[in-house]
């Protein structure tokens, strides 16, 4: 008596699911479920690493808003090619301070970059003290903040605060002149 039950519950299970593939409800393809990429972005958001240590100092701090990310760069005087950016908490350089209380924004990225923010006389090149707030991102669509977190034997920290864990890339520039620059652009959603 119980195996006929058993074979009844389940064949009234099976009938259900037959029944719901067949009223157009199954579940949408691979392709249409992730969407297409946004603006063709296919950057992910795994962490990014390259380059070596430089002495070549940070100069200069800003951002930019483009159509399809937001976007920061990192300007140093001579050339640098060392970056490791990922998610995560952010801590300050020397100190060991989590820097996520004092950075706006719902996902962190933690930006570590293998050059100084002071020159050979140990004199800061960046107007920034730990804590401090770099960038004005009012009316960015991703960007919330960018905190610097201070140098410390030749790596410089900075919390960059965004709107949610989103695609990201990190890149190197040369110039102007003899300066480079490390760019880290965060797109503004994952697909469309």
């Amino acid at each position: 008596m119980r195996i006929r039950s058993a074979l009844t519950v389940l064949t009234i299970v099976l009938a259900g699911l037959v029944a719901g593939t067949g009223t157009g409800t199954a579940a949408p393809s691979t392709a249409t479920a992730t969407g297409s990429p946004y603006c063709g972005i296919t950057w992910g958001s795994a962490e990014k690493t390259a380059g070596a240590l430089s002495s070549a100092p940070l100069v200069d701090v800003r951002t930019g808003r483009h159509d399809c990310y937001d976007r920061v760069v990192f300007e140093f005087a001579g050339p640098v090619n060392g970056y490791a950016v990922g998610y995560g908490e952010t801590w300050t350089e020397g100190e060991g301070l989590a820097l996520s209380p004092y950075t706006a924004g719902d996902a962190l990225l933690r930006v570590s970059l293998r050059a100084p923010a002071y020159d050979d006389a140990h004199v800061g090149t960046v107007p920034y003290r730990v804590g401090e707030h770099a960038a004005n991102v009012l009316r960015y669509a991703t960007l919330r903040d960018v905190v610097f977190g201070g140098s410390f034997e030749g790596y410089t920290t900075f919390a960059v605060g965004v709107r949610a864990r989103l695609p990201f890339r990190a890149f190197v520039l040369a110039g102007p002149g003899t300066h480079s620059r490390i760019v880290l652009d965060v797109a503004h959603q994952w697909q469309e």
